[in-house]
C-alpha cells in the first residue's frame, strides 16, 4: 500500500530553530542550527515512517482569508520582518530548500492558501492510501482517519497520533476536533473560546449533543445555567471560530501522488550541509 508522508515545513523549521540546545554556526560564522536540525529531523522522520511518497509544504506570503473573519486571527504571531537575521528562522529557509533539492524531495511554497488547507486537500483527495502528517499543529487532529495519522516528532519520544490517541486525550472523535476547539478556543492562533468552557466541558457538550451546530441548536437543554448562558451569549463567536479552525478542501494541490514517489538516497546530515557549503 502507498504511504504518503506530508511534512509541515515551517512547523518543523521553527521546532528545530528554537529547540536546538545551542546556536550552531557554520562557515563564515553563519547560524545553521535551524537547517541542521531540520535536515537531521527530516531524515529521522523518513526512517521512522518509511514513506513511498513524500512532500514538504511551506506557507508563503499571501493574504490570509481567515483574517477577514477575525482580524485578531494569528495577530499574536511574531512579525519576522522586524527580527534580526540571526534570530530569524526564515533566514535559514534558503538552505532548507537547497537541502531538499539534494535529498530529491518535492517541496512547495504555497502562495494562495494556508498550508493547513493544502494538507487537508491531500487527505480528501487520497482517501485510499495511508497518509502521515508530520507537524505539532494540533489542528491536524481533525483530519485523522483510519488511514490518516499525525506524527509529532521528538526523536526517540516521537508520537504517532491516531484515532485512539485523540479519543484518549480529548474524549472526543477526531472528526469533531474542530467543533471541540471552537468551544475551547486556541491560544496559539489567538482564537478565544466561550467563557467558562474548558476541554472537559467542551468534550461533555459534544458527546451529549453532537457537533457544534447541535450544541448551539439545543443549548436550552444544557443543564448548567452558567454553561448554557455562555454558549448562548457566544453563539456568533463560536460559529466564527469554527470557520477559522475547520480545515477545508480547497481543490488544489501542488503535486499529484504519482509525482511524489520517494526513495531515501542515504545521505547524512553532514553530507548535505557540506554540499550546501555550510560545513
Amino acid at each position: 500500500m502507498d504511504k504518503l508522508l506530508i511534512v509541515d515545513g515551517h512547523n518543523l523549521l521553527f521546532q528545530m530553530f528554537y529547540g536546538m540546545p545551542s546556536r550552531i554556526v557554520g562557515k563564515g560564522g553563519k547560524p545553521i542550527h535551524g537547517v541542521l536540525g531540520f535536515v537531521g529531523a527530516l531524515i529521522k522522520i523518513i526512517k521512522i515512517t518509511e514513506p513511498s511518497h513524500l512532500v514538504v509544504l511551506f506557507d508563503g506570503e499571501h493574504e490570509n482569508a481567515r483574517a477577514a473573519l477575525n482580524p485578531d486571527y494569528k495577530k499574536n504571531r511574531t512579525d519576522y520582518s522586524k527580527v534580526a537575521e540571526q534570530d530569524n528562522p526564515f533566514s535559514q529557509l534558503e538552505y532548507v530548500y537547497r537541502a531538499l533539492d539534494i535529498l530529491s524531495i518535492s517541496y512547495s511554497e504555497e502562495g494562495e492558501y494556508e498550508v493547513d488547507d493544502i494538507i487537508a486537500s491531500y487527505v480528501y483527495r487520497y482517501d485510499d492510501i495511508e497518509i502521515i502528517i508530520s507537524s505539532f499543529d494540533s489542528d491536524y487532529f481533525q483530519l485523522i482517519r483510519d488511514n490518516v495519522s499525525v506524527m509529532r516528532y521528538r526523536g526517540a519520544k516521537s508520537v504517532v497520533c491516531d484515532r485512539n490517541y485523540v479519543i484518549r486525550r480529548f474524549g472526543i472523535l477526531p472528526e469533531l476536533y474542530a467543533d471541540f476547539k471552537s468551544l475551547t478556543g486556541d491560544a496559539s492562533d489567538n482564537i478565544k473560546g466561550a467563557d467558562k468552557i474548558g476541554p472537559k466541558t467542551a468534550a461533555k457538550l459534544i458527546n451529549s449533543f453532537g457537533g457544534l451546530e447541535q450544541v448551539l441548536s439545543r443549548c436550552a437543554r444544557i443543564e448548567s445555567a452558567r454553561i448554557r448562558t455562555s454558549v448562548m451569549n457566544n453563539e456568533r463567536r463560536l460559529c466564527n471560530n469554527y470557520q477559522l479552525i475547520k480545515l477545508k478542501d480547497v481543490g488544489k494541490i501542488p503535486f499529484e501522488l504519482n509525482e511524489l514517489s520517494y526513495v531515501y538516497n542515504g545521505l547524512t546530515t553532514n553530507n548535505i550541509l557540506e554540499r550546501i557549503g555550510l560545513l
